[in-house]
């Protein structure tokens, strides 16, 4: 039995469409250049064939492209967005006193740790709001712990661990009558559900071109133009970007972002779908264990993912038992020790059932042979370990 990949929230494989269009791009009989050389064709090339991505990724999030600016990926993207909007506030606006932010306790750690450093380093208050049992932040939350100064709410669109989706629009409207920015991680949101920075009326949003069918190392920021949002750099050396990232663009992986932008454009009402439908007769599967609890909104969630915890069973053993399934495990590793999952801890699983919690999640190429398959496996080694 060759293993089960149940693991595209981590990483998606490359579709082989985008491949082939970033192969063209490597060689010295493809589309190799520099698009920063003005002076000569294979620069012209390189260059159009980035504005080219630039335009499909602004298609897909119904952007200007020129509110896309090239990052390494949404890790990159969101140390520009939090950092970048208190050292302009810091350093062009004069703001001597305390800023305050507001983000969740189920953030990204690329959320949690800028916001760390800046309490530390840029005089920031940081308010965590707490989600409810099914992993969901009411917008009202947001509402209560406004201050005046607030700078930036930060909140991901779709939660990398349980699936569960944001009112990101409901957010935006609280913000309406206040100055704060709005910034949203869409890592997780970008290929599975629809994204429109238009209708969601957000500031800046981090995407990550791995995460939907793309290669690993590049990713994007959106950043508002009408009104402007103003951002200080955070890579200097040459102004690349409108001066906002410095650089020079790697024009194979830009080319693979945009094909995977035009390939989910096209395609993913069709995969959300047909991705639904498996992951419902994955969880029904797994229902019928027994003892088997369900972490995240049963409704206002992504089709992609799927966060149970399995009573009775030692999360580390059952992890390693699992050899056949790739799977994330709801514990994090933290030096030599192991800790249950922060995002299930806040939504209130005890410290078992966190250690105990596995986030199967399911992508393009994921079929209904892979879920039969997974079901019995699963079945079969939580049932030898509770015997």
């Amino acid at each position: 039995m060759k293993a089960l990949y149940f693991d595209y929230a981590a990483t998606t494989p490359v579709d082989p469409r985008v491949a082939e269009a970033m192969a063209a791009c490597l060689t010295m009989d493809g589309n190799f250049g520099n698009p920063a050389s003005r002076s000569h064709r294979y620069g012209w090339q390189a260059e159009q064939a980035v504005e080219s991505a630039r335009r499909q990724l602004a298609d897909l999030l119904n952007a200007d492209p020129r509110e896309i600016v090239w990052t390494s990926g949404a890790t990159e993207s969101n140390n520009l967005a939090l950092k970048g909007v208190v050292e302009h506030l810091r350093d062009a606006e004069q703001v001597q006193g305390p800023l305050h932010i507001i983000t969740s306790a189920i953030e990204h750690k690329a959320v949690l740790d800028p916001c760390k450093w800046l309490e530390k380093h840029q005089n920031v208050e940081v308010t965590l709001l707490t989600p409810d049992a099914d992993g969901l932040i009411d917008p009202q939350q947001v509402k209560d712990a406004l201050r005046d100064n607030t700078c930036l709410v930060s909140l991901m669109a779709v939660n990398n661990e349980l699936g569960t989706i944001t009112d990101i629009a409901a957010v935006s409207a609280l913000l309406n009558d206040h100055p704060a920015l709005l910034h949203v991680d869409a890592a997780q949101a970008v290929g599975k559900i629809p994204v429109d920075v238009k209708a969601w009326d957000v500031d800046l949003m981090s995407v990550s071109a791995h995460k939907f069918y793309g290669p690993k190392g590049i990713g994007a920021l959106f950043v508002r133009r009408e009104p402007q949002v103003k951002l200080a750099a955070q890579i200097h050396g040459g102004g690349h970007e409108r001066g906002m990232r410095s650089g020079t663009l790697a024009t194979h992986q830009l080319v693979g972002l945009g094909e995977a932008a035009r390939i989910v454009a096209e395609e993913q009402a069709t995969d959300e779908a047909r991705i639904r439908a498996l992951r419902n007769k994955l969880w029904q599967g797994l229902e019928a264990i027994g003892d088997v609890y369900l972490n995240g909104h049963a409704v206002h969630g992504s089709a992609n993912h799927l966060n149970v915890s399995f009573a009775g069973v030692d999360g580390e053993i059952l992890l390693a038992s699992l050899a056949k399934v790739a799977v994330s495990s709801g514990s994090a590793c933290n030096s030599a020790t192991v800790a249950p999952s922060y995002v299930l801890k806040a939504i209130g699983r005890s410290d078992d059932l966190a250690h105990a919690g596995l986030r199967f999640s399911l992508g393009r190429f994921t079929s209904e042979d892979d879920i039969d398959a997974a079901i019995a496996e699963v079945s079969r080694v939580v049932t030898a370990l509770r015997g």
